[in-house]
């Protein structure tokens, strides 16, 4: 994408590391003015590559320890909007991803504990055309930030 320079790639992985970093000390950082520096985080986000700031959450200390993905599959021809519908509404999904092949869609799910997780497994296998479920439990995870 033209619209980026190898400068705004710097203040995006500044951001990504700590998204209450401060423009100051971005311009510090990659050699410009904080004036400059809030110019181009501005247009990162009228543009859309910046699309929000966010807090990242020990969902442990909250009691929400277990994680884990649930495969969905579905009968016939059920449309993604239906597929998306099923699981939003269930408020321990925290992702839904459709998928091309078997199975239909990969839900993330996170829960308390073990017998929470199989009552939302049982509401997922209750919903709209779901023909089968598996689940694949989160042992430890680790996320590329860039």
């Amino acid at each position: 994408m033209s619209e980026v320079d190898e400068t705004d790639h710097r203040l995006l992985a500044l951001l990504q590391e700590d998204g209450r970093r401060t423009y100051s000390e971005m311009a510090g950082v990659v050699g410009l003015s904080v004036a400059a520096v809030k110019r181009r985080v501005d247009r990162l986000r009228e543009i859309g590559v910046i699309t929000g700031f966010t807090v990242q959450v020990d969902h442990a200390k909250l009691g929400w320890g277990v994680e884990a993905f649930t495969e969905l599959r579905y009968a016939g021809r059920t449309g993604v909007g239906e597929i998306v519908a099923t699981a939003s509404t269930v408020p321990e999904v925290q992702a839904i991803y459709t998928i091309a092949g078997d199975p239909d869609a990969l839900v993330h799910v996170r829960v308390r504990d073990i017998p929470h997780l199989q009552t939302v497994i049982d509401t997922l296998r209750r919903a709209g055309t779901v023909t089968g479920t598996k689940t694949l439990m989160v042992l430890g995870s680790w996320t590329r930030e860039s």
